[in-house]
């Protein structure tokens, strides 16, 4: 079985901007591939994964889809000027956290480079002493001039290359933790299942594109056409300075969605379920667009039931998110016992009530 951890640092380490996505989706695949009776590869480049189940309902086998995004947030060459590299995001990002940075260039060759900014006195006055823009940043590979006109075009991608830090085999902290560490959970989720003998079929979704477009979440739904979703994703932990009214604890649980892109029915029976598995949970409120695969996913083809699982995680969307192995663990066996124990009634037994 493939701890967490292990896989976790994997993924982490490999490149797979929104919309770039093969690097990371290779590991992903190696890893599912003896869990899974299929494994397909949409055509905006998400990874499907299929466990059959035995039921038929109305000539068909209901389904369920488990997704989770596998993009990363970045940069990429917007100019090259006398060596140094203009960069525009990919994804959100904070600035504020860049300068210093180690990065790698997805040149003809990877490259190792630094995010840096001028020195405060050689700033216009407006920015002295006050965070740099991104148009004021640079990436810097030590290189030639004409060497980096060489190997680095405008439109390549930058990707962070902060190694993971392990804090007492309990916590990880890396980039891109949003969202592979709910690949993690799905892959413990498919853990759990072997041996077991499912009703549903249970596919599972590493989606691409999620931190730009949606796509992913969008075209796999379409393409499943499942009766149930479920998206796994991040959500913000608690910290120093953070507004406790807008947060959770990392480490003490999962949070369970709730607001117009969650039907009722699916968080009753995912709350009911967690507190029977003695699952700490907290209510994520989310009066609006989500934010996650779950919007795509809900108003796919004639609308899906879809429901949000979420992992807490600090200082999202920066070079050091941190997460907690035991919250991936808990969401991981949550999935697999809500698919385990899903029958061919369920659907009838299933209603909006706000």
């Amino acid at each position: 079985m493939t701890e967490p951890l292990s896989f976790l640092k994997d993924l982490i380490s490999a490149p797979g901007l929104s919309g770039y996505e093969t690097a990371v989706r290779t590991h992903i695949e190696a890893a599912w591939k003896p869990l899974t009776d299929e494994l397909q590869v949409s055509r905006l480049g998400s990874l499907h994964g299929l466990r059959r189940g035995t039921a038929e309902v109305a000539g068909k086998r209901p389904r369920i889809l488990y997704a989770a995004h596998m993009d990363a947030i970045g940069l990429m060459v917007t100019r090259i000027v006398d060596g140094f590299l203009r960069v525009t995001e990919v994804g959100g990002l904070d600035p504020r956290v860049l300068p210093g940075q180690p990065v790698t260039v997805h040149g003809r060759q990877a490259l190792p480079g630094l995010i840096v900014q001028p020195p405060d006195h050689l700033l216009p006055d407006e920015l002295k002493k006050k965070p740099v823009p991104l148009d004021h940043l640079w990436v810097d590979t030590g290189l030639l001039p004409q060497e980096t006109a060489r190997l680095v075009r405008v439109g390549d991608l930058v990707s962070f290359a902060q190694p993971p830090i392990e804090f007492n085999g309990e916590s990880l902290a890396g980039h891109t933790l949003d969202n592979r560490a709910s690949v993690a959970a799905l892959t413990v989720c498919l853990q759990e299942l072997q041996g077991r003998q499912l009703t549903w079929d249970v596919w599972m979704a590493a989606t691409s594109q999620e931190e730009e477009t949606f796509g992913g979440a969008y075209t796999s739904a379409f393409a499943v056409r499942p009766d149930l979703a479920v998206a796994i994703d991040v959500t913000f932990a608690s910290s120093p300075g953070s507004p406790a009214h807008s947060t959770f604890p990392m480490g003490k649980g999962i949070t369970l969605g709730w607001g117009p892109n969650i039907h009722s029915g699916m968080f009753r029976a995912f709350k009911t379920l967690a507190e029977s598995l003695e699952i700490p949970w907290k209510i994520d409120p989310a009066p609006a667009n989500s934010g996650t695969d779950a919007y795509a996913m809900q108003i796919s083809a004639d609308g899906i039931p879809t429901m949000l699982i979420g992992i807490p995680l600090r200082y999202m969307h920066t070079p050091v998110e941190m997460v907690s192995l035991k919250d991936i663990r808990r969401a991981g066996r949550l999935l697999a016992e809500f698919a385990a124990e899903l029958d061919a009634g369920f659907m009838e037994r299933l209603t909006w009530d706000d």
